[in-house]
């Protein structure tokens, strides 16, 4: 399947619940025939990493997706609909690392306990990287935290089942997955009612005062992104937003530190701190709430009732707020409030299955990016914008999606590439540095000296740019600018 036929079925599925059915909240009885035209959008380069699936080509896709609903964006608000131009090269490549260091070298990105281990009846993966979910998993398997060792580990992982420790482990407050083929994946109570789910959710929340937008240059300027997510999904999402002129604020955990992503994953952002679970911090949000356009947030469905965010309470409390969601294993099923991650998902849906299978290999084999992550964020990117869109007229969305939805519309190749790259010991999927390229940008942080890739995405007239440095968490205030 190429890019133009992926980026077709992504668009023609974005604004299929655009308006969504029923009566909407105006009481009127209309519903649009048909959501916006897809724009003209060109793909150049070629794709190259070595996958059991079309990796690059989804890249490119799910990128000309979020191109597309800004070029139509920017029209509304008085241009002439550019063209938008998408390199798949460029675009598997942020579907990486975009920023790549220059004389020393990014923390690592992987716990030293995650990765894949043999069990009794197959593959499982652990997922460790929070000290939280890394000390639930050492738990289970009646391991101290400070002292486990990753041979010890794959002794006692080899005597469980996969199904029983994976559900052990989730019931723990950790997060791990057992390989499963696409077969048995479908025949699971949550992988079909993933597949029964639309890839984009629109709900209509209220009419509120219409709005003048940006310019046709800079068509997110002004808007007022609050970000409360986290790995990789949403931080991709709100990154895309920034470049076109959103405002965005993310707010992290006093606690909550990813040194290896921080240069990727803050550029074009201010970065604060809040303790949520204090009434203090609480506080802070709410005000922070009050004069934000979009929320975009990665909380499971059952996180923030608990807070007295859930989404009927957000829409009372704040009538004109826009809300972009996302989880990873999908918002129906009895998996709906489980903790999840691109390579977890990876495992679960089938995928790393597929490519153990036509690589020949007796090991999971996953992609060699975080695709779902990546894909998914700009695909919440492209309905956020679509949703702003609406907004201007005086109606309000939200828009949900999950990694696990994503993975459906994952095409899976026919001749599957050479193996030029393979996994890493831990069989942790890709999270390489960003290889050299032609036009890379000298990028001076406060982390040292390196190269940003160039963007992989091009709109006529609609130039990308971050107004605010790559900075770590918590380096800035909690307050709007």
């Amino acid at each position: 399947m190429t890019a133009e036929d992926l980026l077709g079925r992504l668009w023609s599925q974005l604004i299929d619940d655009y308006v969504p059915a029923g009566r909407p909240v105006d009481g009127t009885a209309r519903r649009e025939a048909a959501g916006p035209p897809l724009p003209p959008v060109a793909f150049t380069g070629a794709a190259r990493l070595p996958s059991a699936f079309e990796v690059g080509d989804f890249a490119a896709a799910a990128i000309g997706t979020a191109g597309a609903a800004v070029a139509l964006l920017s029209a509304q608000l008085g241009g002439i609909l550019p063209t938008v131009t998408v390199d798949r090269g460029r675009a598997e490549q942020w579907f990486g690392m975009s920023f790549r260091p220059d004389g020393w070298e990014l923390p690592p990105a992987w716990d030293a306990v995650a990765g894949d281990y043999r069990c009794a009846d197959g593959w499982i993966r652990l997922h460790t990287n929070a000290p939280a979910h890394r000390a639930a998993a050492l738990a289970v398997l009646g391991l101290p935290s400070a002292s486990a060792d990753r041979a010890r580990v794959e002794d006692l992982v080899a005597h469980w089942r996969g199904a029983e420790l994976e559900g052990a482990i989730v019931e723990a407050g950790g997060c791990a997955a057992e390989m499963r083929s696409p077969d048995q994946w479908l025949a699971h109570p949550q992988g079909s009612a993933v597949a029964a789910e639309p890839l984009i959710s629109w709900t209509s929340t209220g009419i509120a005062e219409p709005l003048p937008g940006g310019t046709p240059d800079r068509p997110l300027q002004g808007v007022r992104v609050l970000d409360l997510t986290r790995v990789l999904a949403g931080p991709v999402a709100t990154r895309f937003l920034a470049g076109y002129g959103a405002e965005v604020l993310r707010i992290d955990p006093p606690d909550w530190s990813e040194p290896a992503l921080e240069p990727d994953m803050t550029l074009g952002k201010n970065c604060a701190r809040l303790d949520l679970k204090s009434q203090e911090g609480l506080e802070r949000l709410h005000q922070l709430l009050a004069s934000a356009d979009l929320l975009v947030h990665g909380y499971r469905p059952d996180a923030l009732p608990r807070q007295g965010l859930g989404p009927a309470e957000l829409a009372r409390r704040y009538p004109r707020l826009v809300v972009a969601s996302l989880d990873a294993y999908g918002w129906t099923g009895p998996w709906a409030g489980r903790r999840g991650f691109d390579s977890l998902v990876q495992m679960s849906s089938g995928i790393a299955w597929t490519g153990s299978q036509l690589f020949g290999t007796d090991v999971p084999k996953p992609l060699p990016v975080q695709a779902l992550d990546h894909a998914t964020g700009y695909l919440l990117a492209a309905a956020a914008v679509l949703a702003w869109q609406r907004r201007l007229t005086g109606v309000v969305h939200s828009v949900r999606t999950s990694l696990a939805r994503t993975a459906v519309e994952l095409p899976r190749r026919r001749n599957p590439l050479p193996d030029a790259a393979p996994n890493s010991p831990d069989g942790t999927p890709g999270r390489a540095q960003a290889p050299a390229s032609d036009g890379d940008v000298r990028e001076d942080t406060v982390w040292g000296p390196g190269y940003r890739l160039p963007a992989p995405l091009s709109i006529d007239g609609v130039p990308v740019n971050w107004n605010v440095p790559a900075r770590g968490y918590g380096s800035a205030e909690a307050r709007w600018k």
